[in-house]
């Protein structure tokens, strides 16, 4: 089927959000040549954000003076550069003069000009180290964060807002023409991509941060990039051995950066006797600190939840502490999760519970949920609100109780479950057994009864799949950022389920998916079965260069 084709008929799906973007026509983004080939969809992703990412090869970015057609720059060679626009996983784009050679730099923003250093070089593009910037980029703003700069989460914090949800819904675009192969030419297209759903929160949305314990303080800006001294932060950029000390992060909770101003305060005091863990030598006590932000259900105050990852089981060590953070009214529980591995997970062979409950809760969509120290969650609790709601319209359930809903990488269950009050049964499928007994016991807190929740893995499926349930009329699929395996791909289009939801949190899988669902996979004797009716791009994390998508697709 032609990509044409897939967009010819359009739903009613997500059309009363954001109808007119004015401020739009402010932000200059330099549009795609249409002669720039299409990437390969097995190859580096990175590549495939330098293909599809940025403007054509007639670009103005200043290499030196190089002219020739063959230029490929040397590591270490410095040059000036231009970012054009936003890749994924937020690199700046840029472009070599004359010859259009793709670079590749992290940190750079739109409209910024700077010097920069090769640092790595592959055929069809290199990557670039900023050294100095000579002229700002567009849309700049002041970071209210003093860790922007260094830490690796909030790349863009210092661009506008506005201009982030512009840079994310392009991105989207592109990888939709150039790799879902789908025609941008097609007078439907336009009306096919959804407007983006900014985060009506920018700051303070995270439910669940994760920080760190080292024995290495990681210092911006010098040259051994650390210095004697313990830390409890975030993990510098591509270090796993150094941590960034930290007192607060303006992504997670008032009450939870009043967790971690406490324990900045008083964990590294000799009396207590605590070590942080050396991922060198294996020895010390403190691997993690986990703090989630929750929601009493009977009176909707916050609650937090602690949970302390150590190498071993030693309460009475972590006693003192447990006395400090408790005095948070909001913190009813603390948990300690005991890894005795050499690695640094969250997850331990043990849990205990030190103070208060062994969950927190949470609404969403109406329904409650409890989350336990290892539960996957929605990490922005308001906006998976909003994400839920336009897969639901998305779904279109007709509400008389007789559709089956395949909800695939279920999780926790919460998407089929905010589904089956207006569903005939929900079949969820998890590879994670925890995720799956989660999923039970929130069906059970709700009183839900017509879902069934699965424990298999998704990518290991085979001709049996789907015998264990009936046709489904409606599938949700939510794969991870590897997007779906071909498995899973040749079941979906051998089942041809009326209305499929992909949801998404990686554009470049998802338009790989899409290609294989609407045009089919030649190689593999596949042919596609599915129009693409609607994108809608959701922007669950600001500052950072993550997106969601909820594709709806239906049978041709």
């Amino acid at each position: 089927m032609c990509a044409a084709a897939a967009v010819t008929s359009l739903p009613q799906c997500g059309t009363r959000r954001i109808s007119a973007r004015p401020w739009f026509s402010s932000i200059p983004i330099r549009c795609i040549s249409s002669s720039n080939a299409n990437p390969a969809v097995d190859v580096d992703i990175d590549v495939d954000s330098a293909r599809t990412t940025g403007a054509d090869s007639s670009s103005t970015s200043a290499s030196g003076g190089r002219s020739s057609s063959s230029f490929f720059p040397k590591k270490n060679q410095t040059l000036e550069l231009v970012c054009e626009s936003l890749g994924f996983k937020g690199k700046g784009i840029c472009k070599a003069a004359d010859t259009g050679f793709v670079l590749m730099c992290d940190r750079a923003l739109p409209g910024e000009r700077f010097i920069g250093r090769v640092s790595r070089k592959k055929s069809p593009y290199a990557e670039v180290k900023k050294l100095k910037t000579i002229v700002p980029h567009d849309h700049m703003v002041e970071a209210p964060c003093q860790y922007a700069s260094y830490c690796g989460g909030c790349k863009t914090q210092n661009l506008s807002y506005e201009a982030q949800i512009k840079y994310k819904e392009q991105q989207v675009h592109d990888f939709i023409v150039h790799v879902g192969k789908f025609d941008h030419r097609d007078s439907k297209f336009a009306d096919v991509i959804k407007p983006i759903v900014p985060c009506q929160e920018q700051y303070h949305y995270r439910n669940k941060m994760e920080f760190s314990f080292g024995t290495d303080k990681w210092v911006p800006d010098v040259k051994e990039k650390n210095e004697q001294g313990f830390a409890l932060g975030l993990h510098a950029p591509g270090l796993f051995d150094k941590v960034l000390d930290v007192d607060k992060c303006l992504l997670q909770s008032e009450g939870a950066n009043k967790v971690l101003a406490i324990m900045q305060k008083n964990w590294r005091d000799p009396n207590l006797s605590l070590s942080p863990y050396n991922v060198h030598t294996h020895f010390g006590f403190l691997k993690r600190l986990m703090i989630r932000t929750g929601r009493n259900i009977s009176n909707g105050f916050p609650e937090l939840m602690v949970n302390f990852v150590t190498s071993s089981y030693k309460p009475e060590l972590l006693e003192p502490l447990v006395e400090k953070i408790t005095t948070i009214p909001e913190v009813v529980s603390v948990m300690n999760n005991a890894n005795t591995s050499v690695g640094n997970t969250s997850v331990g062979e043990q849990e205990y519970t030190l103070y208060g409950k062994s969950a927190i809760t949470e609404m969403l969509r109406g329904l409650s949920f409890q989350i336990s120290a290892n539960s996957f969650f929605q990490t922005n609790t308001k906006q998976a609100d909003v994400l839920y709601e336009i897969i639901e319209e998305c779904a279109g359930l007709r509400g008389d109780g007789s559709e089956i809903v395949l909800d695939l990488f279920c999780g926790t269950g919460t998407i089929g479950l905010t589904l089956a009050r207006r569903a005939g049964h929900i079949y969820g499928y998890e590879v994670v057994p925890e995720a799956i007994l989660d999923a039970r016991r929130n069906a059970e807190l709700n009183n839900i009864h017509n879902a069934t929740f699965i424990q298999g893995d998704l990518n290991k499926i085979n001709d049996s799949f789907g015998k264990e349930f009936p046709r489904p009329d409606i599938i949700i699929s939510y794969p991870t950022r590897p997007g779906m395996h071909m498995k899973l791909i040749k079941y979906l289009l051998k089942v041809r389920a009326p209305r499929l939801v992909y949801v998404s949190c990686n554009p470049a899988t998802c338009a790989r998916d899409l290609d294989y669902l609407c045009h089919g996979v030649s190689e593999q004797g596949l042919s596609g079965c599915y129009h693409l009716k609607s994108i809608t791009p959701v922007d669950m994390f600001p500052h950072t260069p993550h997106i969601e998508c909820v594709c709806l697709l239906e049978l041709a």
